[in-house]
């Protein structure tokens, strides 16, 4: 199987859309970081603040006595200062050597001699209860005395934490959506300016084989239209090569025609003088079997140059429609069968027409419909066996059915798709003196295309012999 990224390269709007992809996952990813550089930054000065106005606020309170420093708070405000609902909070007054005086003796004292911070708090990170606390420190010295202490304030990080997870949401979710909206819009706006290029093949779809009229321009994107431009002058340059080839094949069949008429017509007055002679001045024993071969090729050659010329006609006068119309096809089948029967009789072969009565209604044209039953029969004749059934149905909707089938030997399923290739004759076909051209069921299958209609066939082993099927449009 072949790979579609052979066959063509990436589409457009993929080329489009990735680099402004990339660009944005790098814009994303820079404003992800900043978001939370930004958040970081801003939640930690808030509370650190809050830390460090508490531990000033809690140094306020000291109060200096004979037997040292007390801590003047009452019971509200220690509530105030050690409850809340996210965080842990919790204080502790200790001395110069670290031991606690007052609060929670569990809270982390972060002093070292000769380091306190008597001008302003100090903050630091320790673990509580093996929780990540943010704290603040400050130093008070005594008026009077030459001792200092130390009011230590801690806090745990779930509400700094889940305040940078809301900012960082808030920046990040807004940029991800708007990028989704912006990527959305440009797939529409790109699909919405290749529309005009998937019409114009739809257009191309739609065409008959013989429609090599030029692709329309008027909604073509400007960049395209140097494209569509070239196809035009292909679709031209293609017309007229088939035109002369057409041409050409009728021309040569046509002015072959004479000469060909010209030898067959010498060839039987050779015989018949020659039958006028006695057979011992003639040696019948050695012409006979030679004029017989020239008559028979005579006549094949004259066939074939009729088959030549059907075919070239069926290609151009069936190209105008005002030829075809709804007709009944029953009376067609039947005038095209009739003068078969007596040479199917005389080769010991039947024909049996199987209609109904009533119309049988489908767009024909009555020349042509009879070649293509003149050539079935005769394929029919050349290749099938004693029995030859033709059937013609009405179809659900309108239409109609005709069929030709035999019970003859068939073909292999292998040889089905050749059948309607011109000059193809079968296996070893030139070991056959059948008198066949291999042109019959091409011009069949070309009059019943340009008839608006199709032609199948089937074989063995899915029924006893061979059968073509026509089905015509209303």
């Amino acid at each position: 199987m072949t790979d579609p990224q052979l066959r063509h390269g990436p589409s457009l709007r993929r080329q489009l859309l990735r680099p402004l992809l990339w660009v944005w996952l790098l814009g994303t990813i820079a404003s992800v970081g900043g978001a939370y550089m930004l958040a970081r930054t801003s939640a930690n000065a808030a509370f650190d603040r809050s830390l460090q106005d508490e531990s000033t606020a809690l140094a306020a309170k000291v109060v200096w006595t004979d037997r040292g420093p007390l801590l003047d708070l009452s019971r509200q405000a220690m509530e105030l200062l050690t409850w809340d609902k996210a965080d842990r909070n919790s204080f502790a007054m200790a001395d110069a050597d670290g031991n606690v005086l007052a609060g929670d003796a569990k809270v982390p004292i972060p002093l070292k001699r000769g380091r306190e911070t008597f001008a302003q708090p100090r903050l630091f990170d320790a673990t509580y209860d093996g929780d990540p606390v943010r704290g603040a420190v400050f130093s008070v010295a005594s008026p009077m005395l030459d001792r200092s202490i130390s009011i230590v304030v801690i806090e745990t990080k779930r509400k700094r934490t889940g305040l940078v997870r809301d900012i960082q949401l808030g920046i990040v979710l807004p940029a991800v959506a708007l990028g989704a909206l912006t990527f959305l819009l440009l797939g529409w706006g790109i699909r919405r300016g290749l529309q005009p290029l998937r019409d114009v093949a739809s257009d191309v779809a739609r065409r008959d084989a013989a429609d090599w009229s030029p692709l329309p321009l008027e909604r073509v994107p400007a960049e395209a239209v140097p494209l569509i431009e070239r196809i035009n002058m292909l679709l031209a340059d293609v017309q007229q090569s088939v035109s002369l080839q057409r041409r050409f094949v009728a021309d040569a069949a046509h002015q072959l025609r004479t000469p060909v008429a010209g030898i067959r017509v010498l060839a039987q007055e050779l015989d018949h003088e020659l039958r006028g002679l006695p057979p011992a001045e003639t040696g019948e024993a050695a012409w006979r079997p030679l004029l017989q071969q020239l008559l028979r090729s005579s006549e094949r050659l004259s066939r074939l140059i009729g088959q030549l010329l059907s075919l070239a006609r069926s290609e151009t006068a069936l190209s105008v429609n005002a030829e075809q119309a709804p007709m009944d096809v029953v009376p067609l089948v039947r005038e095209a069968t009739e003068p078969l029967v007596l040479q199917s009789l005389r080769d010991g072969r039947s024909i049996a027409l199987d209609a109904p009565d009533e119309p049988v209604i489908a767009r024909a044209h009555a020349l042509w419909l009879g070649e293509v039953m003149n050539n079935l029969l005769d394929n029919a004749q050349r290749y099938g066996g004693e029995h030859i059934v033709l059937r013609v149905r009405p179809l659900e909707g309108g239409g109609a059915e005709i069929q030709v089938e035999d019970d003859g030997p068939g073909v292999t399923p292998e040889q089905l798709p050749r059948l309607f290739e011109p000059f193809w004759r079968g296996e070893r076909a030139d070991l056959r003196n059948d008198g066949g051209t291999g042109l019959g069921l091409a011009i069949a299958r070309e009059i019943v295309e340009r008839l608006g209609g199709r032609i199948e066939v089937a074989s063995r082993p899915q029924i006893a012999g061979m059968r073509f099927t026509i089905r015509l449009a209303a």
